[in-house]
C-alpha cells in the first residue's frame, strides 16, 4: 500500500479516500473470486464459455481474484508497426509480445490473427489468447475510421482462443453495419464457447465541441457501455472518463439532469461508476484501457487501476506504455498494475 501511495503522490488521499454516494456500492455486482458462480452463472452463456471465462480470471498474477490485467498489442494494424514499435523494435517479432504477456503475469494477450496465429503452436496453452477480429487501417487514403473484419470467429476457435475481441466506433457514420457484424460474431462465440470482449469506444467529430472533447465523457462513453452490453459482450474495454456533460454538449440524444446532478460529480471515481453502472451494475466486467505511452507511465497507470478498481471495474488492458520499452521496465509496469488488484486496501469506493 505505502508503494501504490507513493505512486499516486498527491493524488493519494484524493482517489484512495473518496466514497461515492451517487451510485454507492451496495448497488454493485463487484468483481471477485466467486463472480463466475454468483453473477455470470445467472445469464445465458452456455457452460463452455462459464469455463473459459473462469480460466481467464485464473490466470496470472491476479488469478483466483476476478480482476483482469491483459497485455493488447494490435497497434501495428491501428496506428502502423512503425508508429508502434520503432520506438522498441524487440516487437516487430510476435513471440516477444506473448513473452511480455507470459513474465508480466498477465491473465491474457489481446493481438490479431496474425500475431497471435505466428507463434500459437508454442504458447496457446501457455497464456490465455484473445484474438482481436476487427481492425482500423491507417494506410487507405484519405483515412476514415472504420472498423473491418480481418479474422473470423473460427479461425479463433481453431487457434485455441479463450475469447475473442472486436471494437466498434458507436456515433460513427458505420456503426450500424459494425453492430450487426460484431453481434453476430458474438452469438457464433458464445456457440463455440469463447469469452466476448467488445472496444465500445466512440468516433465522431461533432464530440468536440469548444475546444472540448466529450469521447471520453462519464454519459456518452456510459451509452457505449450499455450499448455493448446489450449485443452481450461478456467484457466491455472502455476509455476511462475524464468529464461528462457529451450529451449537454452536443445538444443531441437524451439524458436526464439527475445523471449530473446526483448519480456523478466531478470526482474521477464517479465518473468511471457511471460507466459500470451502464455495465449492467457490473453484471459484465468493465475494464479500461491504459492510455498511450508519455513521461510519467508508471504514475499514470496506477493512477488509471485505482480509479478502475475503486469505481467497481474489473481491471486493466495497457498496451503501449508497458511494450514501448525494455521488457524489464514493461514487466514492472504490469505487475504495478496488478499490485493495485491485488491490495486488500484498496477497496471498491
Amino acid at each position: 500500500m505505502a508503494d501504490i501511495q507513493g505512486l499516486l503522490g498527491e493524488d493519494s488521499e484524493f482517489l484512495l479516500a473518496h466514497v461515492c454516494r451517487g451510485i454507492p456500492k451496495e448497488m454493485l455486482h463487484p468483481p471477485g473470486p466467486d463472480f463466475v458462480d454468483r453473477v455470470v452463472a445467472d445469464s445465458d452463456r452456455g457452460p463452455r464459455v462459464l469455463r473459459n471465462l473462469q480460466a481467464l480470471y485464473d490466470h496470472g498474477r491476479l488469478g483466483g481474484s476476478g480482476y483482469m490485467s491483459i497485455l493488447p498489442v494490435d497497434q501495428g494494424v491501428e496506428h502502423s508497426a512503425g508508429a508502434s514499435f520503432a520506438p522498441n523494435p524487440l516487437y516487430f517479432d510476435p513471440e516477444n509480445i506473448i513473452k511480455l504477456a507470459i513474465e508480466g503475469g498477465c491473465n491474457a494477450v489481446a493481438s490479431t490473427i496474425g500475431v497471435l496465429g505466428s507463434v500459437g503452436r508454442k504458447y496457446a496453452h501457455k497464456i490465455r489468447f484473445l484474438v482481436k477480429i476487427n481492425h482500423n487501417e491507417l494506410l487507405t487514403y484519405p483515412n476514415h475510421f472504420d472498423q473491418t473484419l480481418f479474422a473470423s470467429v473460427d479461425q479463433a476457435f481453431e487457434l485455441g482462443a479463450a475469447a475473442v475481441g472486436a471494437t466498434i466506433f458507436y456515433g460513427s457514420g458505420e456503426s450500424r453495419r459494425q453492430i450487426l457484424e460484431v453481434s453476430e460474431a458474438f452469438a457464433h462465440a458464445h456457440e463455440l464457447g469463447m469469452v466476448t470482449f467488445l472496444w465500445a469506444y466512440l468516433r465522431n467529430s461533432a464530440f468536440k465541441k469548444d475546444d472540448v472533447d466529450y469521447h471520453t465523457s462519464a454519459d456518452l462513453t456510459g451509452q457505449a457501455n450499455h450499448l455493448a452490453v446489450t449485443i452481450e459482450a461478456d467484457i466491455v474495454k472502455q476509455k476511462q472518463a475524464e468529464r461528462n456533460g457529451g450529451y449537454t454538449a452536443i445538444k443531441f440524444g437524451k439524458t436526464h439532469p439527475k445523471v449530473y446532478e446526483e448519480l456523478t460529480s466531478d470526482h474521477p471515481i464517479d465518473l468511471v461508476r457511471y460507466q459500470v453502472a451502464n455495465c449492467y451494475m457490473g453484471r459484465v466486467g468493465m475494464i479500461n484501457s491504459g492510455g498511450p505511452s508519455g513521461k510519467d507511465d508508471l504514475h499514470q497507470a496506477v493512477r488509471t487501476a485505482v480509479i478502475n478498481k475503486r469505481a467497481g471495474g474489473m481491471g486493466l488492458i495497457s498496451g503501449r506504455k508497458a511494450f514501448q520499452r525494455p521488457m524489464p521496465e514493461g514487466v514492472n509496469l504490469l505487475n504495478a498494475i496488478q499490485d493495485v488488484y491485488l491490495s486488500s486496501d484498496v477497496t471498491i469506493a
